[in-house]
C-alpha cells in the first residue's frame, strides 16, 4: 500500500507547512548516551516543538489539506491522549476552527491544560482511549462535526517531515526504533525511507502492555489486546488501525516490546544524559535500543525523544524510583 504514503515531494511541501509555525528539531549525538550503548547514539528532539511533542506536524498538515480543498469545517472533534489532541487543537485554533477533544478519564492532568490552553472544549469519557474514541465518533455524527481520525494519510504526510530531517541530517544511520501508538509516527518513518530511498532499518516499538500491534502484525489482521500501561500512554491503544498495519507489515524489520519498568530506566538516563524530560512513549525508543544495546555494537543508532509531556507528578516518581 506504499501510494497511500507521501512522496518526497509531498513531504517537502509538507516540510513548508509546518516551518511557518516552528523550525526543524534538532538531533544530537549525545556523548554519554552512546558511551552507555557502545554506539553511535543520535537523539532526534521532537520535545522541541510548540506542544512538545511530533504530532503537531501531522495537525498542521491535516487542517492545510482540509483548507486546500476548501473543506475546512466549522468544528472538529477527535480523541486522544494528549499529544494528538494539542496538535489538533493548535492547528484548529490557527484555522478559526471550534475544537472539541475527548479523553479518558483520569487522563494526564498537564496534558489536559494544554489542550484548554490552546482553546479546546474537553470532554472526559470512558476509561481508554477506545473508549473516548468511540464517543467522539458518536458526538461528531450527533453534531455534524469533522472527525479527526488518529491514523489518516494527511496526518502522515507532516509527520513524516520529522524522520525526512532526520534521514537527511544523518544519512549514516544504520536503524532507528519507532514508538507506535496509532501508526502515524512509524509510518511516517517509513515513507519518509522509502522517499529519500535510504538504507536505515526501522524497528518498531510497542509497550509490552499494550500489544495490538504485535499481535496484528504476527496474525496479519487486527487483534484487539488490552491495555495495562502505567508509564506509555502514548501508546496505550486497544485497537490497531488496519491501514497503518498495512504499510508497516512489509516495511518494519521487527517489533521490541518495552515494559513501563524498561520505560521509566530509558527516562531516567535520558535525563541523566541530556537532561530532557521524556513522557513514556517519548522514551520507548531509547528503552528498545537499551534492550537490543548487545547487538548495536559499533552501529548508528537514531532514537527519538517523541514527546516531554509527563505530569510533573508522575516525573518526580519516576526520577526518585530505581
Amino acid at each position: 500500500m506504499n501510494h497511500a504514503l507521501p512522496t518526497l515531494h509531498d513531504i517537502e511541501a509538507a516540510a513548508q507547512v509546518v516551518y511557518r509555525e516552528f523550525a526543524p528539531t534538532p538531533q544530537y549525538r549525545w556523548a554519554t548516551l552512546s558511551a552507555r550503548l557502545g554506539a553511535d547514539c543520535w537523539v532526534k528532539h521532537e520535545n522541541h516543538t510548540p506542544v512538545g511533542a511530533f504530532k503537531v506536524r501531522g495537525g498542521l498538515t491535516y487542517f492545510d489539506q482540509l483548507r486546500q480543498h476548501g473543506q475546512l469545517p466549522r468544528e472538529v472533534i477527535s480523541a486522544t491522549r494528549g499529544n494528538h489532541g494539542q496538535s489538533i487543537g493548535l492547528a484548529a485554533r490557527a484555522h478559526g476552527v471550534a475544537c472539541t477533544i475527548v479523553v479518558p478519564r483520569g487522563n494526564s492532568v498537564e496534558k489536559n491544560a494544554a489542550m484548554r490552553a490552546l482553546g479546546v472544549t474537553l470532554v472526559e469519557h470512558g476509561d481508554d482511549f477506545q473508549a473516548s474514541r468511540e464517543h467522539a465518533m458518536q458526538l461528531a455524527r450527533e453534531r455534524g462535526a469533522h472527525m479527526v481520525p488518529s491514523y489518516h494519510a494527511d496526518l502522515v504526510r507532516g509527520v513524516s517531515t520529522y524522520w525526512w530531517e532526520f534521514f537527511r541530517a544523518v544519512p549514516s544511520l544504520d536503524v532507528v526504533y519507532v514508538p507506535i501508538g496509532q501508526g502515524s509516527g512509524a509510518c511516517s518513518a517509513i515513507a519518509a525511507k522509502l522517499a529519500l530511498r535510504s538504507r536505515v532499518r526501522i524497528v518498531g516499538v510497542i509497550s509490552a502492555h499494550a500489544t495490538t500491534y504485535a499481535d496484528s502484525l504476527a496474525a496479519g489482521r487486527v487483534v484487539e489486546a488490552p491495555v495495562t500501561t502505567v508509564l506509555a500512554d502514548g501508546m496505550a491503544c486497544r485497537v490497531a488501525d488496519a491501514e497503518a498495519l498495512d504499510v508497516m507489515a512489509p516495511h518494519l524489520e521487527r517489533i521490541v516490546q518495552v515494559s513501563d519498568t524498561e520505560v521509566a530506566q530509558a527516562m531516567r538516563m535520558l535525563f541523566a544524559d541530556t537532561h530532557n524530560v521524556a513522557e513514556g512513549a517519548g522514551a520507548a525508543s531509547f528503552a528498545a535500543a537499551w534492550q537490543e544495546r548487545e547487538s548495536l555494537k559499533g552501529a548508528v543508532v537514531g532514537t527519538t525523544l517523541s514527546g516531554g509531556n509527563i505530569d510533573s507528578s508522575a516525573l518526580a516518581a519516576v526520577l526518585a524510583g530505581g
